[in-house]
């Protein structure tokens, strides 16, 4: 089990986005996985939204994501944290380091970093800070000149991370710079912030995209210098999961469904339990299960369960996956989701069918779109449209067929499934033909289409009157239509 608990002895972990646009798949996963470690370890979810960028933070864009972690279930504990109220936090941090020696100002210039800068290109070095103002006397600092503060950071020596997805990661201290804490109208850095709040927030876990595991050495340094200033900055257990690429390995683009929660809801049909399992088996795993209910995921998860190699983003898998939970879902919510993207609201009457259709719909569907449309016919007016690929089943005898029908239907007493499949039955055995011959202009007749729901679930859904009328609609159209 994976060690590192808050003073308290509790697993705390944070999802951390920054809300400059929707909450894209990589965040969401990255959420899952954190709410899910706190769960499965009776711990704490915290969220954070780091705006410190204003001028792409936006009220929209923190609703996107907040609105997407309640739809994916993705509850956190106690309100959630605004990173751009707390730069005066950040500041103070930095100055502690400050007076305590381990940061300093550098009051080089723009013009002298692009210069360094070029300079390094040419000569093939690394491209990162010189040190130039690390060690010298403040006495020699140009008065009233703009200055930003640095970490000075080890110089010697190797950190190792026992990273418990990447395993364990060593990076030279010489290969990291004096980074910036504070910019020079004083305002904190993306990498100051991240580590104040983690500290303050109690966060014991960071669990995130491995494209920030460079930062965690970065952001360790400063961690490590804050624990010699006062004490009780201990470091915290790091998990850096592989990014998500795209089905053919390339980097996860919108080519490849990269798209935000909100539109694996509204444009896709997506439930929010389906998008939950499919998130999680993407890059872990726990043995061959492929089906996990939020209550055994839960239960067994764990970051020994996630891979080091990128996992690939699959859209038929997911529609795999949803139809799976479009088939296990309750009807009445079904029929509630589905109301909301047909082309007119159904009353309550509407309603109540569209919920006695779902055990015949939901079979057939892998998201709610497909669910929506194989409901079309039931609020299909008088006559009926008739789809071109349906038009062929209701020629030549299909019209005579079809007056015997409505004749032996009409009979019928009790108007359910077991009555009107004998009803039908016979008379594909007056005809001396197979139920198919009967049943594909019946099903034409009835819904327009070539496919739907099975005939006799079709027949009982839409009721006698209904469905006589349909019948005799095109019994009326001539045998060569």
């Amino acid at each position: 089990m994976d060690t590192g608990t808050s003073p308290e002895g509790v697993v705390v972990t944070r999802f951390a986005p920054s809300p400059t646009g929707f909450l894209h798949i990589g965040g969401a996963r990255t959420a899952l996985f954190n709410w899910l470690y706190a769960r499965h370890h009776g711990g704490k979810f915290l969220l954070r939204i780091e705006d410190t960028d204003r001028a792409r933070s936006t009220e929209p864009a923190i609703e996107a994501i907040l609105d997407g972690m309640r739809w994916l279930g993705l509850d956190w504990d106690g309100d959630a944290v605004f990173q751009f109220s707390r730069a005066d936090r950040h500041a103070e941090v930095a100055h502690q380091l400050l007076a305590a020696g381990h940061a300093y100002k550098c009051y080089a210039t723009a013009e002298e970093l692009a210069a360094l800068r070029e300079q390094q290109r040419a000569e093939g070095k690394p491209i990162r800070y010189d040190g130039r103002w690390r060690d010298c006397d403040p006495a020699t600092a140009p008065q009233g000149a703009p200055y930003v503060v640095r970490l000075k950071a080890p110089k010697d020596g190797a950190v190792t991370i026992s990273d418990r997805v990447q395993g364990d990661v060593t990076v030279a201290n010489a290969e990291l710079d004096d980074f910036v804490l504070l910019r020079s109208d004083g305002t904190p850095t993306y990498m100051l912030a991240v580590v104040v709040d983690d500290h303050d927030m109690g966060v014991t876990h960071v669990i995130r995209g491995d494209d920030h595991l460079n930062n965690a050495f970065r952001q360790l340094a400063l961690i490590r210098a804050m624990d010699t200033v006062e004490g009780g900055w201990p470091d915290p257990v790091y998990a850096h999961v592989p990014l998500i690429h795209g089905a053919d390995g390339a980097k996860l683009s919108k080519r490849h469904g990269a798209l935000g929660v909100d539109a694996y809801r509204d444009e896709l049909g997506i439930l929010p339990e389906a998008l939950n399992n499919y998130l999680l088996r993407l890059g872990w795993g726990h043995g061959d299960e492929e089906i996990l209910s939020r209550d055994r995921a839960v239960e067994v998860f764990d970051l020994a369960g996630v891979g080091r190699s990128p996992a690939r983003f699959d859209l038929k898998k997911l529609a795999h996956v949803n139809g799976h939970y479009i088939r296990e879902a309750d009807d009445a919510r079904l029929a509630g989701l589905v109301a909301g993207r047909l082309p007119q609201a159904p009353d309550a009457a509407g309603l109540d069918l569209l919920r006695r259709a779902m055990p015949a719909l939901k079979p057939r569907a892998a998201d709610l779109n497909e669910l929506a449309d194989n409901t079309a016919f039931l609020f299909a007016t008088r006559p009926l449209p008739i789809e071109e690929s349906a038009a062929p089943l209701l020629a030549g005898d299909a019209p005579a067929l079809l007056s015997q029908l409505h004749t032996a239907l009409d009979a019928v007493e009790r108007w359910d499934t077991e009555t009107t499949e004998h009803a039908v039955r016979s008379v594909a055995d007056a005809a001396g033909v197979k139920l198919g011959a009967v049943a594909q202009p019946l099903r034409a007749a009835l819904t327009g289409r070539r496919t739907s729901p099975g005939i006799f679930d079709v027949l009982e859904l839409l009721g006698r009157e209904e469905s006589l009328g349909r019948i005799a609609d095109q019994m009326a159209v001539p045998a060569n239509h």
